[in-house]
């Protein structure tokens, strides 16, 4: 159990830890058989690439994706449910250039100026999943 701390300012950059702590990728969800249609959205409008699976995880299914610093790892679930709540945060250097892609393919951008700090919107993948893409403002 551990003592109570109290919570840091948010824009605090004093948020270390002896482990030196970072992201390598995320990973969301995907029913079986929808990787042709993945690749749709995170290649082709996502304008990410593919990434060879290892050949000892690729007999799972799934698409892993990356672009600039971002890796995302689309995973088989027999029982998959998009994530409507949960989602990756991520940031882009010039997130009105994404808004305007993605618009110009259909999908639909939802702003929302309540984080401190940062211009973002939410959207959603082909199969359901919340992605929230950001920038500082």
């Amino acid at each position: 159990m551990t003592g109570h701390h109290e919570p840091l300012p948010y824009d605090t950059t004093e948020a270390t830890s002896p482990f030196g702590m970072g992201l390598h990728h995320v990973q969301l969800t995907i029913p079986p058989g929808s990787e042709q249609e993945c690749r749709r959205f995170y290649v082709d409008v996502l304008g990410m690439s593919e990434v060879r699976k290892p050949p000892n995880l690729a007999a799972r299914g799934g698409l892993w994706v990356r672009a600039d610093r971002l890796e995302i790892h689309l995973g088989v679930e027999a029982d998959f449910v998009p994530a409507r709540r949960a989602h990756p945060g991520i940031l882009v250097a010039d997130v009105d250039a994404l808004a305007d892609r993605l618009a110009g393919h259909g999908v639909e951008v939802t702003w929302d100026e309540n984080f401190p700090g940062y211009r973002r919107f939410h959207t959603f993948d082909n199969l359901g999943n919340r992605l929230e893409f950001m920038t500082p403002a």
